[in-house]
């Protein structure tokens, strides 16, 4: 059993953060390049460590070119709305300064190209549950989808909120949404997702989704269990096939050929600066 939590980072989400969520441009010195993306990335990421009880052993995941490809053939909605101009994709520019500092402070990272990073995440975390079942696991992402793995060794950590609460456990899954994480999937396809271009049933909320699938339920069971009574269950029953569909584009995989060397048990090199980091790499 390995004593070294482990901190899987979702790489892309942790990017779009640090440039358009960094509180303030950063530029290198003759004021010719914009270094906020990469800044702001080793930034955060070192604050996400610090919030840790142990030095972990860190692992980012990067979207692949093509990682949308196998839920946009379930749905062509699939994220379909999400915009592509220059301004929107600027944090794209950092990726490769980004990588050559990770490679530069050996922080171990891994991107397939026809996988998201949640997809990544997930087979890290259920090859971890598999090798070492008592090994803690913490995910770095403001991604709610994440909520799907979170168990009593696996939670979410979400540096954007308050100090004292940026880790979102089982409990607070269960008393703020009123369901378990083994039913997320479930919940994000009765209300929808519209980051990810998921409609969900209109007229199902927060509550009435906690409400039909009270006792554990999926949605496979709500016509058979009598749950889908008045306007809204009729809603529910008229959609149950794109609730079916939008369920199985929710659900992460667990089952992707991770490298075979990905999680070695031994913590991360501490972590330099931000600034140092950026020195490193000779971009000031």
């Amino acid at each position: 059993m390995s004593d070294v939590p482990l901190l899987l980072v979702d790489g892309h989400n942790l990017l779009w953060r640090a440039w358009f969520g960094f509180p303030a441009r950063i530029r290198s010195r003759d004021k010719s390049r914009d270094l906020t993306g990469v800044f702001g990335f080793f930034a955060l990421l070192r604050v996400a460590i610090r919030e840790l009880p142990a030095l972990p052993e860190v692992v980012v995941a990067f979207d692949g070119e093509n990682a949308w490809a196998d839920r946009s053939a379930i749905d062509p909605a699939y994220k379909a709305h999400r915009a592509t101009g220059v301004e929107a994709m600027a944090p794209i520019r950092a990726l490769v300064d980004v990588v050559r500092g990770l490679d530069a402070i050996d922080l171990r990272h891994v991107c397939i190209d026809t996988a998201e990073a949640d997809d990544v995440i997930a087979s890290a975390v259920q090859r971890c549950r598999r090798q070492t079942p008592r090994r803690k696991v913490w995910i770095m992402s403001m991604d709610r989808d994440f909520y799907q793995l979170v168990d009593e060794r696996t939670r979410i950590l979400n540096t954007v909120r308050r100090p004292g609460q940026r880790v979102v456990d089982r409990k607070e899954i269960e008393v703020r949404f009123g369901v378990t994480p083994a039913q997320w999937c479930d919940r994000a396809s009765l209300v929808g997702d519209p980051a990810d271009g998921i409609r969900g049933v209109r007229g199902v909320g927060t509550v009435t989704a906690a409400r039909l699938l009270a006792g554990g339920l999926g949605v496979e069971q709500l016509e058979a269990a009598g749950r889908l009574v008045g306007r809204v269950g009729s809603r529910v029953r008229e959609s149950l096939e794109d609730v079916a569909r939008w369920k199985r584009m929710v659900r992460s995989r667990t089952d992707l050929p991770l490298p075979a060397h990905l999680l070695s048990g031994v913590a991360s090199p501490e972590m330099p600066s931000a600034p140092v980091v950026v020195e490193m790499l000779d971009l000031w």
